[in-house]
């Protein structure tokens, strides 16, 4: 079919150049944005008095029948045309007549496609921000049934002291928190309109961009027609944005998979979210886990490449932003795959206390304590490093724990001890003698459990500000 902007032009466009300058092949995913701000700049023309009620009525119904037959699949939107803006606007002239030919007005497909592009960003991060929130729900239920629940904590991978099942997931919830919060002022920084920035220079016409933006929910128009029209720094915030949470999941998912192999034990994965061997029917596997930890790679590459992209743009508009969509659609769609399955692996997974508790206990994670003990004794920290350093390696040689070796041999290496010492270092007393805000003790979590909910209680709050 003829562009619309072909009258300036003698020759066809050679079929490879066409398609290959052509993005209906994925524009099309934001039609309903696209046809959602067309409706609203018909509504400012004609309050300007730029179209008639008359052609306003005609132009806005002729819109919505488009939406509704896209919607309900009665009209398809196919590679005839070069992009969305394009098929909505030649499809409402074929259907209304020389009405439809004044949607254009005070408008460039430039100013057009910033305005969708913001449309569906914005919708997208409410999304992805509704399936953060489910995160933080299923981690907030892990926390309050396990304030009791011990566990080795790590550092290097090494057993290091004794923590619960509900700190451990509280430092999950901290950052998927950060990650609510970070989409929330993309939002709040990305929403103005910049419909009537016009190609790079504004218009001629009268238009009243602020009464558009107040139609779109946008806090007003950009201030700047150059800058609306080239502006992508939305689009790699949240990209940045992704590739954090992205990076959370696959810390996330690397302790999961740990956690799930025959040395560990700590967890099991719900049958639906695993698969098995087609040669070891002895196995199952978690890839969940393994594809949300493989993926986030993408979602990086997707970051890195449209950083590049931009990086040499001069002002204002060029075709290199048309290379915003793909990667951004795909990063988008990746990261609501990956949170919702693993909210969903998450939700469903055991978690084997008496497990956690042993290799807390066999991981000599209550050796500081036993130090911690000697100097409350009077014993220098540095002697009494020492002598817990002693103390462990006959634990090792004996294969037993700190709380299976008898007294007569703690007295042995020093005389200090006494009976009480067993309480001391015990995995209760280990955990809930830390009470500071942000400890693992039961006292301090009880009490980040319920800023916790009070966190999710006012969530929605925030997004909708």
């Amino acid at each position: 079919m003829a562009q619309l902007w072909g009258g300036r032009f003698t020759k066809k466009t050679d079929q490879l150049v066409y398609n290959f300058n052509a993005s209906i092949s994925f524009d099309q995913r934001f039609y309903a944005q696209d046809i959602k701000g067309s409706m609203a700049h018909v509504r400012m023309l004609a309050k300007q008095g730029i179209l008639t009620d008359g052609e306003q009525h005609e132009i806005l119904e002729g819109l919505q029948g488009i939406l509704k037959d896209v919607d309900e699949g009665r009209l398809r939107i196919t590679s005839e045309y070069e992009d969305i803006h394009s098929f909505v606007e030649a499809t409402l002239i074929d259907r209304i007549g020389d009405a439809g030919k004044k949607l254009h007005t005070g408008r460039s497909r430039n100013d057009q496609v910033a305005l969708d592009m913001k449309l569906y960003t914005r919708d997208e991060i409410k999304e992805l921000d509704h399936l953060v929130k489910e995160m933080l729900e299923v981690l907030l239920t892990i926390m309050e049934a396990h304030l009791d629940t011990y566990m080795p904590g790590f550092t290097h991978l090494q057993k290091a002291q004794p923590i619960t099942l509900s700190h451990h997931m509280g430092a999950y919830f901290e950052m998927f928190k950060r990650d609510h919060e970070r989409l929330v002022d993309i939002k709040k920084r990305m929403n103005t309109c910049p419909l009537g920035s016009g190609a790079l220079a504004g218009t001629t016409y009268p238009l009243d961009r602020e009464y558009t933006a107040k139609l779109l929910e946008f806090d007003g128009p950009t201030l700047n027609s150059m800058d609306g029209v080239s502006d992508r720094d939305y689009i790699i915030e949240l990209l940045s944005a992704m590739s954090t949470i992205m990076m959370h999941l696959s810390r996330f998912s690397e302790e999961v998979i740990i956690w799930n192999t025959n040395e560990y034990k700590f967890v099991e994965i719900d049958d639906a979210y695993s698969t098995g061997s087609s040669i070891m029917p002895q196995k199952k596997n978690p890839d969940i886990a393994e594809l949300v930890r493989g993926k986030t790679g993408r979602v990086y590459g997707a970051l890195q490449s449209f950083l590049t992209t931009m990086k040499g743009i001069p002002l204002a508009y060029n075709k290199d932003m048309q290379e915003d969509k793909e990667w951004v659609f795909d990063a988008i769609d990746t990261t609501k795959g990956c949170l919702a399955l693993f909210t969903g692996m998450l939700k469903t997974m055991q978690f084997n206390k008496e497990r956690m508790a042993e290799s807390a206990r066999h991981g000599f994670t209550n050796a500081t304590d036993a130090a911690d003990y000697l100097v409350n004794h009077g014993v220098p920290f540095r002697d009494a490093h020492g002598i817990v350093g002693k103390l462990v390696l006959i634990c090792i040689d004996k294969k037993i724990a700190l709380d299976d070796l008898p007294l007569e041999e703690y007295k042995a290496i020093c005389p200090v001890f006494e009976e009480d010492i067993y309480e001391a270092i015990s995995l209760k007393t280990c955990v809930n003698k830390r009470l500071t805000i942000g400890a693992p003790g039961y006292d301090a979590m009880k009490e980040v459990v319920g800023r916790s909910k009070d966190y999710l209680a006012s969530y929605d709050d925030i997004m909708n500000e």
